[in-house]
């Protein structure tokens, strides 16, 4: 992982952290709890939603729960699909991974719910499976491009490794002349085998006597490259199944060939058409992989902003008052920034939970964990923080 990798904190406070119940007066405390040497606070607006029953709102932050790891999910496979499709160059990697054309750090800080995508006037609910329904699109569009690239490429490879292989896999159409095949006979079939130069001398000793009614000194060398000489034998079709067992038992390879009038011409056509297909889907895949990860991406932080929000309504209670924050931090610095604001925040806690001798919440207070867990105040980690707080990284 980079050292320069970022961590963020979404946490929501009542405002009542202010003596004046300020929206203002809550960010400038939180960004005091936090300190620049922890991190740098940034105001996430969440707009109002429509708010159900108490038990909706339990069922909402599971569901928003699962569909945030979802949604975690899904940036993460379209990112290694672009890094399987750019042969992890970690620079064009990093052009591509944009959120509205531009980074998704920068997208993060100027962070504004998308009305119109997602009304903020729909009920919950709605606004979950809507998101539900559009990273699942997502995923399914972008593992069906990628397979189909996938597809073509392992085609294309195995074109030019016909052309470029050894005598044992390569394409012999521009190989064996067709004067070596016995053609429109009976009872005569010609075999190609590939047998490696290093028991090319066992193969002229033996072939004639691996099976019966092998022609006698029908061996031809057709070619020759520098792991394998092919040869051409003539046996009776009755026994060519045999012969062919016996070769491959023998370690020589057997070829399945049969003469095409232009089948030279017709193969290299053929790799030049998939070679312009390979060129053209990788260019779908590309194009599909960038709009797919930013799309996923703010999905993603929505999801949060949802996650944010119901949290913050089964923890702070009506009327809503609250002020949320993205703290921009780093993997090293993000325990220290969250202990800072356990210190600044634990006695959100109230009573419920037991404290330190410093008066902290501490974090393993069995007696009521899995009450909180069951009611979504547990955090992803399973640890009971006094208020709102979700930590990411977007990679």
């Amino acid at each position: 992982m980079s050292k320069n990798t970022a961590r963020f904190l979404l946490v929501s406070l009542p405002a009542s952290i202010s003596h004046t119940n300020s929206h203002d007066e809550a960010l400038t405390a939180l960004r005091s709890a936090v300190t620049t040497d922890y991190g740098t606070v940034f105001p996430f607006s969440i707009p109002e939603f429509k708010i159900g029953t108490l038990d909706a709102l339990v069922q909402q932050a599971d569901e928003l729960a699962k569909l945030e790891a979802g949604c975690e999910a899904v940036v993460g496979k379209v990112g290694d699909s672009l890094k399987t499709i750019l042969e992890g160059d970690e620079g064009k990697i990093a052009q591509q991974k944009t959120v509205n054309d531009k980074p998704a750090e920068q997208y993060l800080k100027s962070f504004h719910w998308n009305k119109i995508k997602y009304r903020a006037d729909k009920p919950l609910g709605e606004l979950v499976d809507t998101l539900q329904k559009e990273i699942t699109s997502i995923d399914n569009q972008v593992k069906d491009k990628y397979n189909a690239y996938n597809q073509v490429k392992t085609n294309l490879t195995t074109l030019q490794r016909k052309q470029t292989g050894n005598l044992s896999n390569k394409s012999l159409s521009n190989v064996v002349p067709p004067s070596l095949i016995i053609q429109e006979s009976d009872y005569l079939e010609t075999h190609l085998i590939a047998v490696p130069k290093t028991i090319t001398k066992d193969f002229l000793k033996t072939y004639e006597t691996l099976t019966p009614m092998v022609v006698p000194r029908s061996a031809v060398q057709v070619a020759a490259d520098d792991e394998f000489t092919l040869y051409a034998v003539t046996t009776f079709k009755k026994h060519s199944h045999e012969f062919i067992h016996k070769c491959r038992e023998s370690k020589w390879t057997p070829r399945d060939f049969k003469y095409k009038e232009g089948g030279n011409e017709e193969e290299k056509k053929e790799l030049d058409k998939v070679g312009k297909e390979e060129k053209k889907v990788w260019g779908e895949a590309l194009r599909l992989g960038r709009t797919a990860w930013g799309e996923s991406v703010m999905a993603w932080v929505h999801v949060l902003a949802l996650r944010v929000f119901v949290e913050t309504v089964l923890r702070y209670g009506l009327p809503l008052n609250f002020v949320c924050g993205l703290v921009r931090t780093t993997p090293k610095l993000a325990k220290k920034a969250r202990s800072s604001l356990d210190v600044s925040y634990s006695y959100l806690g109230g009573n419920a939970f037991g404290r330190d001798k410093k008066g902290r919440v501490t974090k393993d207070d069995s007696s009521t964990s899995a009450d909180m867990q069951a009611a979504g105040h547990m955090g992803d980690s399973g640890d009971y923080s006094p208020y709102v707080c979700y930590e990411f990284e977007i990679l």
